[in-house]
């Protein structure tokens, strides 16, 4: 058995700018962390040699790789030229549909996976660029860059997306102190599973195309490195701020992003001891991320209140193997 641990990511600042039809325009950037959440990706060799067992959300047993209903396991599979002795599972510490990520890190874990039973070496740099040539390239999904780096590379990152698609990854390494203060101070409640989050990536890039959204995005690439100076001089005040003036420039991007009950949400928190925050992923529900000073957490809880709060901490070490057993696969 092959098992890979690959963790979720929440996107503060610069969401957008890592679609293609804005980066081929003009240089984007986010900044974003992966946390202790993760997609589990386990492999082993299955007694019947001319079968492919899946297990996900459902289960599909099938001997020909086209009749396989997941695209992206359908994809990285005949990719990977594996046709039969194989059972693949997923499991996730956090539903999928909710503005974390999981997709890719699904990706990312999967291709660690597959790069393992063939007994291959791969960097978390060819893993990130893989998932996106897979997601992006080959299944023309409406998504961006930098869910698939965030899986791939862990931790706390600014990435670039430069006008020829390549992509720079710079660490953000901060003081003991800071970070410390900077994850006790987030708090993240679940407004329910999203379910048009394809509806609204598919409207941002058909208005990018137009020139619609540039100039907005333009303004949210530049709180990245905003974001990225607050951090290294230890200014957290300023956080929320900034992550307020990013959720309020990422609503007009779409008009499907926000709505009346995740406003009201929002303004609640506002008056209850945040200074900012924004939902997380592509919009329409999922996760509100909310900066708010410990001495001030208990009244926005209670405001909160019935949503339910998802305890976190950041996580550094990005997709990974966890458990390689001696069993000796066909591929």
């Amino acid at each position: 058995m092959i098992i890979t641990r690959t963790p979720f990511r929440i996107s503060f600042v610069g969401g957008g700018s890592d679609i293609d039809s804005y980066y081929t325009v003009a240089p984007g950037a986010v900044l974003n962390t992966t946390i202790n959440k993760f997609m589990y990706i386990s492999s082993h060799r299955f007694y019947d040699e001319d079968k492919i067992v899946a297990k996900y959300s459902r289960t599909e047993i099938v001997k020909d790789l086209e009749e396989m209903k997941h695209p992206i396991l359908k994809r990285a599979l005949q990719n990977f030229n594996i046709s039969g002795a194989l059972e693949i599972s997923s499991n996730a510490d956090v539903a999928a549909g909710t503005g974390l990520g999981s997709s890719s890190s699904f990706t990312v874990g999967l291709l660690l996976n597959l790069h393992t039973i063939k007994g291959e070496f791969v960097s978390k740099k060819q893993l990130a660029e893989e998932a996106c040539d897979l997601e992006i390239n080959q299944l023309k999904e409406p998504v961006g860059k930098q869910d698939q780096y965030a899986a791939a590379f862990g931790g706390m990152n600014k990435f670039s997306f430069d006008v020829d698609g390549s992509v720079q990854v710079e660490p953000i390494h901060l003081k003991k102190n800071i970070y410390k203060k900077l994850q006790n101070n987030l708090m993240m409640f679940y407004l329910g599973k999203r379910e048009n989050a394809s509806e609204i990536l598919i409207e941002q890039k058909k208005n990018m195309k137009a020139g619609l959204n540039i100039d907005i995005v333009k303004e949210m690439t530049g709180l990245v490195f905003e974001l990225r100076d607050v951090l290294y001089s230890g200014r957290l005040d300023e956080f929320g701020k900034i992550l307020h003036q990013n959720w309020q420039l990422k609503q007009r991007l779409s008009s499907k992003i926000g709505d009346k009950k995740i406003n009201d949400v929002y303004n609640t928190a506002l008056k209850n001891g945040a200074t900012g925050g924004k939902l997380l992923g592509a919009g329409g529900s999922g996760f509100l991320l909310f900066y708010c000073e410990e001495e001030k957490q208990e009244k926005l809880r209670k405001a909160m209140i019935p949503l339910k709060e998802m305890d976190f901490k950041f996580e550094n070490e990005g997709a990974k193997l966890i458990y390689v057993g001696d069993e000796h696969f066909k591929h």
